[in-house]
């Protein structure tokens, strides 16, 4: 192992520095995401503002707000898409919608749903599986900025027609189209998709449980937390995860070495969708 030079020594102890800070000043706990995945955002953040150092960053964050809004957008990781691996929504629906049908009410929690696209995802697919009216879906984040984009329903046209592949691979029965109006180089998705939707803010790494689900989803959001935290995150989807529910997580994470891995079993091979079979 490498021993660290004194420049990436003291940029380590800068960083540090400033997660504490956001923490306590804040409220927001990036103090345990991977640190090779906070380095460039940080970065990004301190050109950004016109500055030469991560120093000079935390002073600013903390003198402005505004600043510091900038800032959470910069470190939030935000990526997502539409029906994102259409096989673990193609498993959702042939495994999971015909037992949420045999329930009087369903309750799914979709942790860091970043800008909603999943979300909307999950709208379309339990509507045409005709389950939607019995379910409620709590779309949750930590940023306040993307879950007001995810309120919205709108996103760019040329990024939803990339989508309705997935769709149809995901076993799709119409036509992605018929859940959007386009206008002005956006797709505007029905308000009906909203309907039993309730968006609010939950940082997973300093939020408990709030409700008991039947069906969980945090999809490639963990890969960027350290080994600690996500193991406190798969406590909290426990505790909160009723027996013979579902939780479902990114194709690059596992519950492989996780805390409870003996209490939930996958339900096909390759898609990362698996059911609580522990007490």
């Amino acid at each position: 192992m490498s021993v660290p030079t004194r420049d990436e020594a003291c940029e380590e102890l800068e960083i540090r520095l400033l997660l504490e800070a956001v923490y306590h000043c804040y409220g927001y706990d990036f103090r345990e995401y991977a640190l090779a995945s906070l380095r460039r955002r940080v970065w990004a953040a301190v050109y950004a503002e016109g500055l030469k150092t991560v120093s000079g960053l935390q002073e600013k964050v903390l003198h402005d707000r505004e600043a510091m809004e900038r800032f959470l957008l910069t470190l939030s990781i935000n990526v997502t898409a539409m029906f994102r691996d259409p096989a673990f929504f193609l498993c959702f629906r042939r495994r999971v919608a015909p037992l949420l049908k045999t329930y009087p009410f369903a309750r799914i929690w979709h942790a860091g749903c970043s800008t909603g696209e999943e979300v909307y995802s999950m709208a379309i697919l339990l509507q045409e599986e005709g389950v939607y009216d019995r379910c409620r879906i709590y779309a949750t984040d930590m940023n306040e900025a993307v879950l007001k984009k995810a309120r919205e329903g709108i996103f760019p046209l040329n990024t939803v027609e990339q989508y309705a592949a997935n769709y149809l691979k995901a076993g799709g029965s119409r036509v992605l189209s018929d859940y959007y109006t386009a206008g002005y180089g956006n797709a505007i998705f029905r308000s009906s998709l909203r309907e039993n939707v309730v968006f609010s803010q939950h940082n997973l790494a300093l939020d408990g449980s709030f409700n008991e689900f039947n069906v969980i989803l945090c999809r490639n959001v963990m890969i960027y937390f350290t080994k600690p935290l996500q193991e406190r995150v798969h406590n909290l989807f426990y505790e909160s995860l009723a027996r013979f529910g579902f939780l479902g997580v990114g194709s690059k994470e596992t519950l492989q070495f996780t805390p409870h891995e003996k209490e939930f079993e996958q339900l096909e091979p390759g898609v990362k969708l698996y059911r609580r079979v522990g007490q």
